[in-house]
């Protein structure tokens, strides 16, 4: 059986699926590449600090 904090976890990733489905549901597909586009721009930022701490 399933402990507490795995529930919990559980939970918590369902409900922020459909809270994301959701919120992009509502993004006009004029909007949708420029925000794609700096999300891509922030993970790419991410990555390379990863590499630059390691």
């Amino acid at each position: 059986m399933l402990e507490v904090p795995a529930i919990a976890a559980l939970t918590i990733l369902v409900l922020a699926f459909f809270v994301g489905f959701e919120v992009i549901a509502k993004v006009p597909p004029l909007l949708h590449t420029p925000l794609m586009s700096g999300s891509n721009a922030i993970s790419g930022i991410t990555i390379v600090g990863a590499i630059l701490a390691a």
